[in-house]
């Protein structure tokens, strides 16, 4: 089964609207020289016409290129609209250059390019368009060999308004049906990952349940083996006092761990964030862990900061998810240790000993969704954007020792920008 990037999709389904705006081109220019050959005789008519087949046949190679191996880069989006702009401007050096009515179809190239490509590779487009124009401008051939003036003006004149419709109609098919379908993709991606946070809410509630739960027991087991010796206590008369002030005691420890349960399920309906000492945050996390994974090798070194840090549940579960990967990848070892980072920052770092984290072609961690046979695809995605919504940023540095993950959280109180450490 072949896995493909958010990328990769898109421009599989662009293929379709590219392929129809070049045969669009295409059959425009072909008719273009039909309605020209009834007034005057093309000077480079056949050069003209295999050129229009040419692009013709490009055009469908791009798509089955595009629809069976869609690119996992933008650049070769970018190098197939320049190619586009070349062919349409050697088609006009042929025919009359920049005098040819026809001129401006060089701006769908640009458009698309507008719509498809990053901000940098657009610029470096649609400079190219514009040194192609340029190069129009002084060097072309006459449209014909003959002198026919008249023709040649009322020729220009009624291009220039079929070059202005078909234009139009080229952009809003194409260009316009390709913004619609990116807002669609922006829509539909901020849908998953809202609805996504509203699960890591409910899982997170539900494993602070289980953690409440689990402190419940010691008290419970208490009680129930001091029921026991009071009847017995009953039965011979002996001072119950100190059992009965031991009941309070684990009774008012049951009630402040329901406290927090109760506290844990309205900060995951409302979001709301709680304020720890780094050292205490990862204690909680510790006690999560050990009650998900009881006989997972996970070595907790102590925090090496005092630091208080914004958390919640949900970034409880992001933390989580990269346990179960680290715990995953390597079941005989797996450490986490805190620290301080560079102004202010807290660094919580996750260190297994498994294969290593492959992020060629993926840029930094989480930044796409790429599904893998080890499960570090859509969770870490998931997790990087629950990290990045509190403030923080993922990093990453793999080796044939493993992976080392680096969560970085702001301080309490830090402005929350974002460190430049180089890993």
């Amino acid at each position: 089964m072949e896995w493909l990037t958010h990328s990769q999709t898109g421009f599989r389904q662009a293929a379709r609207y590219l392929l129809a705006m070049r045969l669009a081109l295409v059959t425009l220019l072909l008719i273009a020289m039909a309605v020209a050959e009834t007034t005057v005789t093309l000077a480079h008519r056949a050069e003209a016409l295999i050129l229009c087949l040419v692009y013709a046949v490009l055009a469908t190679l791009a798509w089955l290129w595009f629809t069976r191996r869609p690119p996992r880069s933008a650049l070769t989006v970018s190098l197939t609209l320049t190619a586009d702009l070349l062919l349409i401007g050697l088609w006009l050096f042929l025919t009359g250059g920049y005098t040819n009515p026809l001129v401006s179809l060089l701006l769908i190239p640009l458009a698309v390019a507008i719509i498809m490509v990053p901000l940098g590779q657009g610029i470096v487009i649609t400079i190219a368009g514009i040194l192609v124009y340029t190069a129009l401008m002084l060097w072309h051939t006459p449209v014909t060999r003959e002198h026919h003036g008249t023709d040649l003006a009322q020729l220009h004149l009624t291009g220039m308004w079929v070059t202005f419709a078909m234009t139009a109609g080229i952009l809003l098919l194409v260009v316009g049906t390709l913004a619609r379908q990116l807002r669609q993709q922006q829509a539909q991606l901020a849908r998953v990952r809202e609805s996504r946070l509203r699960d890591e809410q409910i899982i997170a509630l539900g494993l602070s349940a289980a953690s409440v739960a689990h402190r419940l027991g010691t008290p419970l087991n208490t009680l129930t083996l001091l029921t026991g010796e009071l009847k017995s206590a009953m039965e011979t008369g002996e001072d119950c006092a100190d059992d009965l002030n031991l009941m309070e005691q684990q009774l008012a420890l049951c009630s402040s761990h329901l406290q927090q349960l109760s506290s844990a399920a309205a900060e995951a309906r409302t979001a709301r964030l709680e304020t720890l000492a780094a050292g205490d945050w990862m204690a909680r996390l510790k006690e999560s862990a050990t009650l998900l994974w009881p006989g997972a090798r996970i070595k907790w070194c102590a925090a090496t900061t005092r630091s208080r840090v914004d958390v919640d549940t949900t970034l409880d579960q992001a933390v989580l998810n990269l346990l179960a990967n680290a715990v995953t990848a390597s079941p005989e070892q797996v450490s986490v240790s805190m620290q301080q980072g560079h102004g202010g920052w807290v660094q919580l770092i996750v260190e297994d000993h498994g294969g290593g984290l492959d992020l060629t072609g993926h840029g930094a961690p989480g930044e796409q969704p790429v599904p893998s046979e080890n499960g570090l695809g859509v969770g870490l995605f998931l997790t990087n954007a629950t990290i990045q919504r509190m403030g923080g940023n993922l990093k990453a540095r793999t080796s044939d020792r493993g992976t080392i993950m680096i969560i970085e959280l702001p301080g309490h109180g830090a402005a929350g920008q974002k460190t430049g450490d180089a890993w």
